[in-house]
């Protein structure tokens, strides 16, 4: 990305631009992974659900991966039926079954009550599976493990292999990474899944190893490769993965202007017309983002804060090499997932215009206006 043009180029602020170059790249990386073993990929569109990625995604992927009725509405809309929809969520909706399962061909049940409750009623449109917890933590902040204690999410490898005929399911899904840069979670992963369920991973058609992995990130993929074709020649089955942060973390920028700067108990402080309203992880997990402009050896320093009146909205402290000055753009990297997915208009204050780019040209593609936000608040 040549930041100097997404400056110049960007005429309205605040602005999300995504780089289809990066997206393009990390896809090709997972259509040679998929040529190379026969892995099947879903694009898990929860992190970026943004009809230009999904159509980018489209040829170079297997299908996607969703997590609610309208993920999987506008799954099936940009499918139109030339890829598979997986589904896993904790929470599924009696008066929404009907619906998933004609749009979904898979279905992974979060727990054994939600399988015995709705399998029967799913399985004559989808294939049908249930969501493991294999009870390997990789994660030291409980935030983002899906196996840590009392977890949510799936059934605990013992109570599956103790419950469960696994010839009465199609298929298994995992994920308990978040992440990854390299592949031993998954090692370990698939060898406990083999320690308790054994040749019991036979009965299956499919085993879905989720997502986590930052597969553009990772040099060397041959342990990944070797480990999917050991699946497929031990046990028959069709393996399937699910990137999402993989494909647009990296992609995604936000580009702010300054709006005001003073000092404030010794500390410049820069107001900028964004807010973590616009990228919220950075106060849900109290994480600074990249900033392109940031210098570890800059004399001039700044604490970057957001536009509303939250005194927590605060991106955090950052380097400069020249103050700044009412005006200047800035531009925090590696926010293309869960950021505008995640973003509200908290205080009023609009969401980013959204860009494409690439080597050519940088186009604006949405603009959200004052109807978009009255038409939320307005009573039906």
């Amino acid at each position: 990305m040549d930041f100097q043009v997404l400056k110049d180029s960007v005429y309205s602020s605040p602005a999300f631009v995504l780089d289809e170059i990066e997206v393009a790249k990390v896809l090709e990386t997972l259509a040679d992974l998929r040529a190379q073993c026969g892995c099947k990929v879903l694009y898990s569109i929860k992190s970026l659900p943004f009809s230009a990625v999904m159509d980018m995604a489209k040829p170079l992927v297997d299908g996607f991966a969703v997590s609610s009725l309208f993920e999987a509405r506008l799954a099936d809309e940009i499918l139109a039926g030339q890829g598979s929809i997986h589904l896993t969520t904790p929470g599924i909706r009696q008066d929404e079954l009907d619906e998933l399962s004609s749009l979904c061909t898979h279905i992974s049940f979060n727990s054994l009550v939600q399988y015995r409750r709705y399998s029967e009623a799913a399985e004559a449109q989808a294939s049908i599976g249930l969501r493991v917890n294999p009870k390997l933590s990789f994660l030291h902040d409980d935030r983002f493990d899906p196996c840590r204690q009392h977890s949510k999410l799936g059934v605990a490898i013992e109570e599956l292999s103790r419950s469960v005929c696994l010839d009465q399911i199609q298929g298994l899904h995992v994920h308990n990474v978040f992440s990854a840069t390299d592949f031993i979670p998954l090692i370990k992963t698939v060898e406990k899944l083999q320690q308790h369920l054994g040749i019991g991973l036979a009965e299956l058609e499919w085993l879905n190893i989720g997502g986590g992995y930052l597969f553009g990130q990772i040099e060397d993929h041959r342990p990944f490769v070797e480990l999917v074709k050991k699946l497929k020649n031990d046990f028959g089955l069709d393996v399937y993965i699910e990137p999402g942060k993989a494909v647009v973390g990296r992609a995604g920028y936000l580009v702010a202007t300054v709006l005001d700067g003073f000092i404030s108990d010794g500390e410049t402080v820069a107001i900028l017309d964004t807010s973590i309203n616009h990228n919220p992880e950075v106060f849900e997990y109290q994480r600074q983002p990249e900033l392109h402009e940031h210098d570890p050896n800059g004399r001039y320093t700044a604490i970057l804060a957001g536009c509303t009146c939250l005194a927590g909205d605060v991106f955090g402290k950052y380097h400069f090499r020249e103050p700044l000055e009412v005006g200047d753009k800035v531009i925090f990297k590696n926010v293309g997932a869960y950021s505008l997915i995640k973003a509200n208009r908290f205080n009023g204050c609009n969401l980013p215009d959204i860009y494409l780019s690439n080597s050519l040209r940088v186009k604006k593609v949405k603009h959200y206006d004052y109807q978009d936000y009255r038409l939320q608040w307005l009573a039906d």
